[in-house]
């Protein structure tokens, strides 16, 4: 008999939930995108309700619904932590504790509460269960995975102890290894020089990672903070494990994550406040910080592999966003094959938890056919039907032009790219995960050099230093990358090829940093970060045709089958997940076009088109 599963991840950051049943995932979403609160900690009721509509299920019909971690444990954790650091954190603790009493540690009740929310149930037929949040994570990799066996590496912040893990999957078991121990994180270092510099934690790393590129790799600052890094904040051992000296940290027991006056001695400027001008040093270190994490990550696969000798690597975990220590994990060849969650964080933990039940709990048998994973190209949160459309369009009063045939309308909007245009482009089902994969994108053309100068400011009303990402046609990304691999979840960085490079002047890395930005390096220059990079994906036709076709038709204009995706949003906001949210995004911005299933709209052609303010929404800064 089938079992029917929900996960659920909540209270921390990034809630989601995923219902699967038996080795099938029926749907999952973070709650973020129905209430518009960008990486909300609450219950996710929304998120619950479409993954129910999406099954047709009711919550008595379910036999679990499986939280993503144990509570108790992170609360013994929480006082462990406490009682060996005393009497520091004496302020933290008594912010920390009202909250654990109240809300974290009657825990099943809140649950009980929140699911009471979502729709009416029978109490005392709820199948309760708690996997440890590693387990969440390494599931949510392996059993989505296409492979028999596998390493597992999980990465993060920390779980209830645990902030790495190396397992070995098989079949449906899963064995943990090896383990880091809180306060000893791969995470918590990272996010420590993201608070450092001017980025919030748990939101802003990716902008840290992104900001690494125009740190200077010759210079001999950058190589100093390396060696700082190495001789004050951290000691990596072989085997990837690392020690973080607590003298210069303040996570554990305060309400910040560094001491911010013996990091400040330490490399020679104080902590950056958020909004001030980014200068050379903060690139540096943000550079050095990168370089330290890939060599942990590379250590960590290394080790791995020598523990498990299996030709896969599975990998989950806030970490495994990292997609350029993924992509020198890739190119260093360890294994074969390396399969990442593309919802490795916390909000992929609860589909993993609900995996690991199954799995496990109930000896739920897997199929793999060593190729294929069962993530459906991540394409797993709500579709929108026509009447759905045409009821927001009326409620907007939007002017739209209507294609009774696919292919006319990708062939216009392809030749609108390459005149410079930005398209919205809104298809199909919503991503899980924190990458927009095609169905909840914004679209450029990556061969215009000022397309990343205005999506940034002018669009995504976000810094001018961001990247962004290329999709191109799977069968076309060897000839632009240097990529032998698929790269369908947007979660690899791959040098760009030779032939699509242009000669730098001999002052580059000497040059100011907007400079560099601008100083034409490529001919898909507003794909290509300032270290010859781009985080590909790699667009299929078996699990994206609309997309695809879109982009093969650009190709047949222009040659080139690449176009700048970046997530359908601005900056703050959640990725849209309605057509009332891509229309109001769309006029809020200086957008060009917005697509939504067969209907285009033209921006100049609606009602007001330039008021903007209208249509705007106060979205907290992130």
């Amino acid at each position: 008999m089938s079992k029917k599963i929900l996960g659920i991840s909540a209270f921390y950051h990034d809630s989601a939930a995923a219902l699967i049943v038996d080795n099938n995932i029926v749907a999952a979403a973070q709650e973020e995108r129905f209430t518009r609160e960008k990486q909300t900690s609450k219950f996710p009721v929304e998120a619950i309700k479409f993954c129910l509509e999406e099954s047709g299920l009711e919550i008595d019909e379910l036999d679990a619904v499986v939280f993503y971690d144990k509570p108790l444990l992170k609360f013994e954790r929480l006082l462990e932590t406490y009682y060996a650091f005393s009497p520091n954190g004496i302020l933290s603790f008594l912010k920390a504790i009202p909250v654990w009493l109240n809300e974290k540690l009657f825990l099943k009740k809140n649950i009980r509460d929140g699911l009471k929310d979502v729709g009416q149930y029978n109490v005392k037929n709820l199948n309760l269960l708690f996997p440890e949040h590693h387990l969440s994570h390494a599931a949510s990799a392996f059993f989505s995975s296409p492979y028999k066996d596998s390493a597992i590496l999980t990465i993060d912040g920390v779980g209830e102890w645990s902030t790495a893990s190396i397992g070995y999957g098989e079949d449906n078991n899963i064995n943990f290894i090896k383990e880091l121990h809180f306060p000893h994180s791969v995470g918590l270092l990272y996010s420590s020089f993201t608070y450092f510099l001017g980025f919030r934690v748990n939101s802003g790393e990716y902008k840290l990672m992104g900001l690494a590129p125009y740190g200077n790799p010759k210079s001999d600052q950058t190589h100093e903070f390396v060696k700082l890094i190495k001789k004050n904040l951290v000691d990596i051992k072989n085997d990837g494990s690392i020690w973080l000296n607590q003298k210069y940290y303040n996570y554990a027991t305060g309400l910040r994550m560094v001491k911010d006056d013996k990091w400040k001695d330490l490399f020679g400027f104080p902590r950056r406040i958020e909004e001030i001008d980014i200068d050379q040093h903060h690139c540096n270190l943000a550079l050095a910080i990168q370089i330290v994490t890939e060599e942990i990550v590379l250590k960590m696969g290394k080790e791995a592999k020598r523990l498990t000798n299996s030709e896969n690597l599975c990998l989950a975990g806030g970490v495994a966003l990292n997609c350029v220590a993924n992509g020198k994990l890739q190119k260093e060849g360890i294994f074969k094959n390396i399969y990442i969650q593309p919802a490795a964080g916390d909000a992929g933990a609860a589909l993993g938890a609900a995996q690991a039940v199954y799995h496990i709990y109930y000896d739920g048998l897997r199929e793999v056919d060593g190729v294929n994973d069962i993530m459906a190209g991540s394409y797993l949160g709500p579709s929108f039907s026509t009447k759905e459309v045409l009821s927001m369009n009326k409620k907007t009063k939007a002017v739209f032009k209507s294609y009774d045939v696919f292919s006319d309308l990708t062939k216009n909007i392809a030749q609108k790219i390459s005149e410079g245009k930005v398209i919205g482009w809104f298809q199909g089902r919503m991503e899980f995960g924190p990458r927009a994969l095609g169905n909840r994108s914004i679209l450029g053309d990556a061969r215009n050099p000022e397309m990343q100068k205005k999506l940034n400011l002018k669009i995504k009303y976000r810094e001018g230093f961001r990247p962004f990402a290329p999709s191109v046609l799977t069968e076309d990304s060897n000839e632009l990358f240097d990529l032998n691999v698929d790269s369908p979840y947007m979660l690899l960085v791959a040098p760009i090829n030779d032939s699509i490079k242009k000669k730098l002047p001999e002052n580059y890395y000497d040059l100011p940093l907007w400079d560099r930005l601008y100083t034409k390096r490529s001919v898909l220059q507003s794909i290509t970060h300032l270290d010859f990079s781009a985080r590909v994906q790699t667009v299929h036709k078996e699990t994206n045709v609309r997309y695809w076709n879109l982009i093969n038709d650009f190709k047949k204009i222009t040659g080139f089958g690449v176009v700048v995706n970046t997530s359908f949003n601005v900056r703050g906001e959640p990725i849209v997940c309605t057509p009332y949210d891509a229309y109001r995004c769309f006029m809020s911005t200086e957008m060009d076009y917005l697509v939504i299933n067969n209907y285009v709209y033209k921006k100049i052609d609606q009602i007001n088109w330039e008021d903007r303010e209208k249509w705007r929404i106060k979205f907290k800064m992130d």
